[in-house]
């Protein structure tokens, strides 16, 4: 009989999808974690970050293998709220969907990780081996708690890698880069009547813009097997601030998701290049790499994944294909240090609603990876035959 019946897997779900973990507050689902981990007999530690962010560790096992199963438990911004057909932090069931801020980025991984680790220890699992749950804060922006995860070592004795992002039923071994660059452009205001008295911060600013998209899209010729081509995006821009003065400054933020071909260093290499030719014309730009993860790839036929894509197609009732995704992960940092042959995988419930109006995971999605996740851990942990 299962440790957690249905109603509560659900209400576990829906009691994460109503702590408001905005790009903050994580504290709070972690606390809501350890107390329910507590109540199954298993300790977890709380490693404050800063302010009211966190990250949450907990084990069940012991010794070799340590299979490193990972979930963020932060969200973006719904946006404006009425445009949602239901309130964004109150998971609502409608025709086989649960929709919710997170429901697919992704608290119902995170949730069936955690019912995963109570269900085995109920069962006096797993006998050989340890399951590591790393629960992150801030992956959406900037990655920090993975960064710290790494960075006390929880890593170091790690055998493997899963984490719940949702790829729905396909066994992701791959992920793109992201870099996030502010550009600010320093002029001369003037009065537009009179623009030779100043000097126009946009126009530098649009030049280098066009030059890193002719060298990014137009000229990007290198592509990769598992992810496709680099992409380059200018995603904000401002400048000015009256029509009929010469803006004495100007600032855009651009996103490149990067692939091992085109990595974050020979991209950064580029953009410092194009910076210094509009320093020769005169122009003042600063730039600043505020955000730089690495894209990962690791070998797809590896023991783990033959398992999940195994188990996704017994659940599922179709064979899984196995590849890379465009999104990061907290993968970026935790992987740091592993070679391609680290059994590494990106699997979990959920679908391309992630940070969209009316975000859902499908239910029985959510049920199915509730129900897969301890076979998995309990088959790879388990001594091969």
């Amino acid at each position: 009989m299962s440790e957690i019946s249905e109603a509560q897997r659900l209400q576990i779900l829906h009691n994460l999808v109503a702590i408001p973990s905005v790009n903050d507050h994580e504290v709070q689902v972690a606390q809501y974690l350890k107390k329910l981990l507590a109540d199954h007999g298993i300790t977890s530690k709380i490693l404050p970050v800063s302010g009211d962010r966190a990250n949450l560790v907990a084990e069940i096992g012991s010794g070799q293998p340590v299979l490193a199963v990972s979930g963020h438990m932060d969200v973006v911004d719904p946006g404006d709220k009425r445009q949602w057909d239901s309130d964004p932090f109150a998971l609502t069931e409608r025709q086989g969907k649960l929709f919710g801020r997170g429901a697919t980025d992704m608290k119902s991984g995170l949730a069936a990780l955690v019912i995963a680790m109570i269900e085995l220890h109920a069962q006096g699992q797993p006998q050989h081996g340890t399951i590591r749950l790393l629960a992150t804060m801030g992956e959406e922006i900037g990655e920090l708690g993975s960064k710290q995860l790494l960075d006390d070592g929880y890593m170091k004795d790690a055998a493997a890698l899963l984490i719940g992002e949702p790829t729905g039923w396909y066994v992701a071994h791959a992920h793109k880069g992201s870099m996030d660059i502010r550009f600010t452009s320093h002029g001369r205001a003037a009065h537009s009547s009179m623009p030779e008295d100043g000097f126009n911060a946009i126009d530098p600013l649009l030049q280098l813009l066009q030059d890193g998209n002719h060298l990014f899209r137009e000229m990007n010729t290198k592509t990769n097997e598992l992810l496709g081509p680099l992409t380059f995006n200018t995603t904000i821009i401002s400048g000015g601030h009256q029509v009929n003065s010469i803006p004495d400054l100007a600032t855009a933020e651009v996103n490149v998701r990067t692939i091992p071909e085109q990595n974050n260093d020979r991209v950064e290499k580029e953009l410092k290049r194009l910076v210094a030719i509009q320093k020769e014309s005169g122009a003042q730009i600063d730039m600043d790499v505020y955000m730089s993860q690495p894209s990962r790839a690791v070998k797809g036929d590896s023991r783990l994944a033959d398992l999940a894509a195994k188990l996704g197609q017994q659940a599922s009732g179709k064979e899984l294909k196995r590849g890379g995704i465009p999104p990061v992960t907290d993968a970026s940092n935790l992987l740091a240090g592993k070679g391609p042959g680290f059994p590494f995988i990106v699997f979990g419930p959920g679908n391309a609603t992630a940070h969209q109006v009316n975000e859902f995971v499908p239910k029985d999605m959510y049920l199915q990876f509730c129900d897969l996740y301890p076979q998995l851990f309990t088959a790879f942990l388990s001594p091969e035959k």
